[in-house]
């Protein structure tokens, strides 16, 4: 799908920093074993666990309930080793995951998923088409600026588009300098780059601010979820993306050094 990427609308989105995970070996060594422990650690030593188990497993009863949300073609951003991109082609869907790690891409594609190495900041397949994005799994914090990310899914999103955030348990929203580290491992740490997070209140302040509509919130186990809908105006140039086009996208090019919801 790299002949329908379309430009940015004149937006230039500076984040060299949002291409942190490829450079964090540990990430990448976890996801080709499918084990951890891996963290997240801050520059104050607090660690937050990585789940990388469940995200190399197949999708669970917590992640069924959050497709069977989603709506027309979906972008997975931050799709990791692709348990939900694989889900949904298995049903049929039009979907594509994105993910600046190497090893997440690989493993997406050998669970049949179609994936692309890039970072959700640079110009991606369906710019403006997708009826559905996904933050699951915290990626709500990609970047480190919640406000920024918001605004480049909505740029990705057709008019009236679903995005689906996994949001943090607690009321928080902090921004912080974070390394991937293997505690167990001598194998160094990955770059520091900045992350954010984001509670499900937090969260829908920032969105309401940038004209989101909140089209649901909830909760599934120990996981909170929001979805939000696009405010943008449709375009008449506007077409969706296809089936063929986002199959075609699987050909990941080497990254370049610059960096239906109702209820409530």
């Amino acid at each position: 799908m790299n002949g329908a990427a379309r430009p940015l609308a004149g937006r230039r989105y500076a984040f060299p920093a949002a291409r942190a995970w490829e450079a964090s070996d540990p990430y990448d060594a976890a996801l080709r074993s499918g084990h951890g422990p891996l963290f997240l650690r801050r520059a104050d030593g607090w660690l937050l666990p990585l789940e990388v188990e469940r995200w190399c497993a197949r999708a669970d009863a917590v992640d069924l309930e959050v497709l069977a949300r989603c709506e027309g073609a979906v972008l997975d951003v931050g799709c990791g080793p692709g348990r939900l991109v694989a889900e949904l082609a298995a049903r049929g869907r039009t979907v594509l995951g994105v993910d600046v790690s190497e090893a997440a891409v690989s493993r997406t594609a050998e669970r049949g998923g179609p994936s692309l190495r890039r970072s959700v900041f640079e110009p991606l397949p369906g710019e403006g088409r997708w009826d559905t994005v996904l933050l699951m799994d915290g990626n709500v914090g990609i970047g480190g600026d919640p406000g920024a990310l918001l605004s480049r899914v909505a740029a990705l999103l057709a008019p009236g588009g679903l995005l689906i955030a996994e949001t943090v348990a607690a009321d928080v929203d902090e921004r912080a300098q974070v390394q991937v580290v293997d505690v167990t491992d001598a194998r160094a740490p990955g770059r520091p780059f900045p992350w954010a997070r984001i509670g499900t209140r937090a969260l829908l302040r920032r969105a309401s601010a940038t004209g989101w509509r909140t089209a649901a919130q909830w909760a599934s186990g120990e996981r909170r979820f929001v979805a939000l809908r696009s405010g943008r105006r449709a375009s008449s140039s506007a077409e969706p993306p296809n089936s063929t086009a986002v199959i075609s996208s699987q050909r990941a090019r080497k990254p370049s050094a610059d960096s239906p919801a109702t209820d409530r």
